[in-house]
């Protein structure tokens, strides 16, 4: 019998499928190559109550992943939303967020940062002003602290497939525990000596909330390569540099020392915040 399902986790060439009515089944792919991740559409042919056989793959709507000049890595697909979780302790890298919204923004997929931890409120001016750039921009900040209440992130949950993305020690099992208590993720201390968190998802894996909504939890990143995409696309992916883009002198232009370069005449306006840009020059130079 084939019916269809969602992919819910993956273990290697292991998926849990789960079905239209909430079970779960344990499924491999026909054929030696698989490249399946959570929040995947497919169809399975069932061989019991508990296992069954991938048949086939149905069209994504998104897939993020992330790369490096040797490899990819598939992160989650059909995702409409991205929640970059930061805290105010242990230190968050700006980097690493600029990096997961042009991920985003590539894929057409709607951005939310929130700050954790806002209960530590000596911390807390110093992480709002790293944040405050991307507020400008129209990105939706929201403020927590997860292991007293986590409502306020549920409601920006309904009716999305999110992805809970971040480094590691920055709260997202905590949040996860807290809206899926079923869940029963682990949690563990931060290593202050090495200002990170322990990894404690070693896999993604797809929650629900609620019927309306649906919650990827992925491992801690230190890392969010962009290899597989280009300077154009990296380039509009920077919301502020894309009414810009075509009016340089140059159709070429790589905004950096060109004469009558719009991006560098309105960054001298400052019209650009200059932080924005050098990671954006940044990320061209390391895809170079």
């Amino acid at each position: 019998m084939t019916v269809t399902g969602t992919v819910v986790a993956a273990y290697g060439r292991h998926y849990r499928v789960e079905l239209a009515d909430g079970a779960t089944v344990l499924c491999v792919p026909r054929g030696k190559k698989s490249e399946l991740v959570c929040g995947d559409g497919v169809l399975i042919e069932k061989l019991d109550s508990e296992q069954g056989v991938i048949e086939s793959l149905a069209p994504r709507r998104s897939l993020l992943y992330r790369s490096d000049s040797g490899r990819e890595k598939l992160i989650a697909a059909n995702v409409t939303q991205i929640v970059i979780v930061v805290a105010t302790d242990p230190p968050f890298s700006d980097e690493l967020i600029t990096r997961c919204i042009v991920a985003a923004e590539s894929q057409g997929i709607a951005v939310l940062i929130v700050l954790n931890k806002c209960d530590l409120e000596d911390r807390l001016a110093a992480a709002a002003a790293v944040l405050a750039p991307y507020e400008r921009l129209g990105y939706r900040v929201l403020r927590l602290t997860a292991r007293h209440d986590a409502s306020p992130l549920a409601e920006h949950l309904s009716h999305q497939l999110s992805l809970l993305i971040g480094q590691s020690g920055m709260g997202k099992t905590t949040l996860i525990n807290a809206l899926v208590p079923s869940a029963r993720a682990r949690t563990r201390e931060i290593s202050h000596a090495l200002h990170s968190g322990k990894h404690t998802t070693t896999h993604a894996r797809l929650y629900r909330p609620s019927p309306q909504s649906a919650l990827i939890d992925s491992p801690g990143l230190t890392a969010f390569g962009l290899h597989h995409l280009s300077a154009g696309e990296i380039a509009e992916a920077f919301i502020e540099l894309r009414p810009l883009l075509g009016s340089c002198r140059f159709r070429n232009c790589r905004h950096d020392r060109e004469p009558d370069c719009s991006v560098q005449a309105a960054l001298s306006r400052g019209e650009i915040d200059s932080r924005r840009f050098a990671a954006f020059r940044a990320l061209c130079a390391d895809i170079d």
